[in-house]
């Protein structure tokens, strides 16, 4: 049976794309069959991966409506063993029309209980918020990996997000665990990314993913041309602690 693994942090700009594109290249590349799943109005996961977002008739939004199956939503992409759902802007709609559903933070998980056992891992890369659409890739999840950049804010919000999975695993997923805290855009030339490092670890110990996803230019090139960062530059820092990141999990998850 697979593994569900959702990618959030209601903060933007932490580095959630990057994490569930290249992590799901990686696990691809380690010859894990895995499903990715876009549920980002911005679809930045679904160009990333060299799927043109206009040309999008069916995806996350179609499944969590229940109008589609996720079998009809699924595309190939570049990155090897990996599959894609696909987000598009019109996702953006789907908080105001699942407001008055009955069990609306079901829908997802509803919808990926036909696939589940077709893969190893399914990841999925939430909103930027705590709205609709995160609560319910949580609700489907059995765990989340939290993303943080090592930069000044990086620990505001983390409670507000930690609370939030709280209350999802006392209200509606009590199977939901924290697979890591990740830390993100590492750079060890500066002072403040060694002391954000260092509180993070001390805080929280054994959450915290050993493997620190270094700040890398090739990282930040790679989506510009529908590529994992796998596919663009496999000898690039940024490959080599997504793939060591993708090790980890498998290793943990294999226990």
């Amino acid at each position: 049976m697979g593994k569900i693994i959702a990618i959030a942090n209601q903060k933007g700009g932490v580095g959630k794309t990057t994490t569930s594109v290249n992590l799901a290249a990686s696990l691809g590349v380690l010859e894990k069959k895995v499903l990715l799943i876009d549920a980002d109005p911005q679809a930045n996961a679904t160009s990333g991966l060299g799927i043109d977002v206009e040309s999008v008739e069916i995806g996350t939004y179609q499944i969590l409506e229940h109008s589609n199956t996720p079998h009809e939503a699924i595309l190939k992409c570049t990155a090897p063993n990996v599959d894609v759902i696909p987000s598009h802007i019109d996702l953006v709609a789907i908080e105001i029309e699942l407001v008055d559903k009955e069990n609306r933070e079901y829908m997802l998980k509803k919808s990926l209980d036909s696939i589940k056992d077709e893969y190893d891992y399914i990841l999925i890369d939430c909103a930027p918020s705590l709205g609709l659409l995160t609560l319910n890739a949580l609700t489907a999840a059995d765990s989340v990996i939290i993303p943080i950049q090592c930069e000044y804010f990086a620990l505001e919000g983390l409670g507000k997000l930690l609370n939030t999975v709280k209350s999802i695993q006392k209200i509606h997923n009590p199977d939901l665990d924290i697979e890591g805290l990740l830390l993100t855009m590492y750079d060890s030339r500066l002072r403040l990314s060694n002391q954000v490092l260092e509180e993070v670890q001390k805080h929280f110990n054994d959450m915290v993913f050993e493997t620190v996803i270094q700040r890398n230019v090739k990282l930040s090139e790679a989506p510009s041309f529908g590529e994992s960062i796998i596919n663009y530059d496999a000898t690039s820092k940024g490959a080599v602690n997504y793939i060591h990141l993708a090790q980890e999990i498998i290793k943990k998850n294999s226990k």
